[in-house]
This record gives C-alpha cells, sequence and structure tokens, in this order.
C-alpha cells in the first residue's frame, strides 16, 4: 500500500508537470508565430488547466471506471468553487465584474443543471441511468455555445511579442508539449490505477476516491492559479479560473468522456451535484449581501466552512 501510495503522488506530479510543460511549449509556439491571446487563451491554456481532469476521465471511462469519471468532475468542481475561492476570498476579499456576476456564475450553474438532468434522464431508451453518447454530443455542443461566446465577448488583437529572444528553441518547444503530454498520460494512468487500489484496499468506493484524492489532485493547478491571483489583486483571474474550470470540466470533459463510453450513473452523486448547484446559487447570491459585486471574507469563510462539512459527511460514508 506504501507503494501504492507512492505511485498515486508521482502520478499527480507528473500531471501537475505535464500540463505545466504543454502549456508553456504551446504557448512560446504560438507566440512564435504570432497567434492572438485570445487564441492562446481559449486553446493552449483552457486544455492545460484541464488537462489533468481530461486525461483522467478519458482513462476511467475508457476502463469502464463511471464512478471515478462522475467522481473526479463533480469533486473537482466543488473543490473549486468551495474550498479554493474560500480560500482566495480569505487571503483578500474578492470583486468581480458585473460580467461574471450576469454571465459567467450563470453558466456555471447551467453546466451543473444540465449535469444534473442529463444523467438523470431516461429519454433516449436507456433501461437504467446513464451518461450516454447523445449526452455527450449534447454536452459538447454546449462547450462550443459556450467557447463562442468567449469570443464575442473576448475579442483581443495580437499582441507583438516582446520575449522573442527568451523563446527556446522550435525543438525544444516540441519536447516540452510532447514530454507534457507523455506526463499527462502517464500521470493519468498512475491516478486511476493506483486510485483504485487504495479504494479496495480500504474498501472504500470508487465514488469516494473520485470525490476526494482524485479531484483535488487535479485541481491543484486552479488552486495554485487562483491563490497567486489573489495575492496580486488580479480578482477577475481568480473568479475566472475557478468558473471557467468548472465550465470546462462538465461541458469538454464529461462530454468528451461520455462520447467515448457511456457512463452508468449512480444517484448517489445527486447529493454532491446538488452541494455544487447550491455553492454556485450561494456564489450569485454573495453578490449582493454585504458589499456588491464582492466576496467578502466571512462570505470566504462560510464556503470553506461549507466544504469542511461537506467533507466530513463523505468521511462518514
Amino acid at each position: 500500500m506504501i507503494f501504492t501510495s507512492l505511485l498515486l503522488i508521482l502520478g499527480l506530479t507528473l500531471l501537475l508537470k505535464g500540463g505545466d510543460w504543454l502549456v508553456d511549449g504551446a504557448s512560446t509556439l504560438a507566440r512564435k508565430y504570432r497567434i492572438s491571446e485570445l487564441a492562446i487563451g481559449l486553446t493552449i491554456v483552457a486544455f492545460g488547466t484541464s488537462a489533468p481532469e481530461l486525461v483522467v476521465n478519458v482513462l476511467a471511462s475508457v476502463d469502464g471506471h463511471a464512478d471515478i469519471a462522475f467522481g473526479n468532475v463533480i469533486g473537482s468542481n466543488n473543490f473549486n468553487l468551495l474550498l479554493i475561492l474560500g480560500l482566495s476570498g480569505l487571503i483578500a476579499p474578492i470583486a468581480v465584474g458585473a460580467g461574471t456576476v450576469w454571465k459567467e456564475i450563470p453558466m456555471s450553474l447551467i453546466a451543473a443543471v444540465a449535469m444534473l438532468l442529463l444523467a438523470n434522464d431516461q429519454l433516449f431508451g436507456e433501461s437504467a441511468l446513464v451518461l450516454s453518447r447523445i449526452d455527450g454530443v449534447i454536452l459538447l455542443a454546449l462547450f462550443a455555445l459556450f467557447l463562442f461566446y468567449i469570443y464575442r465577448n473576448m475579442r483581443t488583437e495580437p499582441q507583438p511579442d516582446e520575449s522573442t529572444k527568451k523563446q527556446h528553441s522550435l525543438i525544444k518547444t516540441i519536447l516540452s508539449i510532447v514530454g507534457g503530454l507523455a506526463g499527462l498520460i502517464l500521470g493519468g494512468r498512475l491516478v486511476v490505477d493506483s486510485s483504485i487500489e487504495i479504494a479496495r484496499f480500504f474498501q472504500l468506493s470508487e465514488k469516494i476516491i473520485g470525490l476526494t484524492i482524485v479531484a483535488a489532485g487535479t485541481s491543484l493547478p486552479e488552486l495554485v492559479t487562483s491563490l497567486i491571483a489573489v495575492k496580486k489583486k488580479n480578482n477577475d483571474l481568480a473568479v475566472g479560473n475557478i468558473l471557467g474550470s468548472n465550465i470546462f470540466n462538465i461541458f469538454l470533459i464529461l462530454g468528451i468522456s461520455a462520447t467515448i463510453r457511456p457512463m452508468p450513473f449512480s444517484t448517489a452523486f445527486n447529493t454532491d451535484i446538488t452541494i455544487l448547484l447550491v455553492g454556485t446559487v450561494a456564489l450569485f447570491v454573495a453578490m449582493f449581501t454585504g458589499v456588491r459585486k464582492k466576496l467578502d471574507r466571512w462570505e470566504a469563510a462560510l464556503f470553506v466552512a461549507f466544504f469542511t462539512g461537506y467533507m466530513i459527511y463523505l468521511v462518514l460514508q
């Protein structure tokens, strides 16, 4: 079991480093050919920050471990929203723009509602609850609409590259991309396999492992990004990182997972999705309590307390 635990830590480390290498290499390549910052943000950075969840979910889906896949997405979203945003708000109150209040927060709520409805429906002749390939295509279509929204609302002009002299050579850039992808694939495999072994050893369900260990591990990039953003007083980045990641996790990652292989859905996850819905609504309400359009410290403390209670509930299960 010690060896399996070490493999889990190694897998999580490879996921984090793989994501870093992939983003660095791809960003360098994009800037080398003067691709706009918008394109970099929508493709390279967005994919890089979601890569750990994506790799874990694809491998879990292929191997037929639906509870790991669902637990990873739902657990990561709750981790992002309640703990990461809560800790960020404790460091400093987070002020957000009107667009985030009226557009991004409702979109993240729509994503959670779509997951709940599609996973619990039996509209396409399924004999049991399952996130079907049709459901996966619907989620991917919603993801395409989300990207179109970003494109319409975040147009930027290509910016001149001021670090051309510091850029890596093309060979180093390609090696960084290839190495990043290799790290993600190997790390994802280690995380999935070792998590399943740990679950079996302690007689824990794959659901609990997915909601806790796997979800926390794959959310580490969001944790680091948001905490640094708050310290640098870049509030929009901190909130946008959380909301964007949650939308990507449901629409893109869960959509791809279900498209690869239909995933049986356990109604036990409905409680965890409900917590995600309640947390998202609470974030929206927090924009109108205390100081308007700001997550105050006392509100952030409530988010962390709510997450702590949620973790205790999972452990007691």
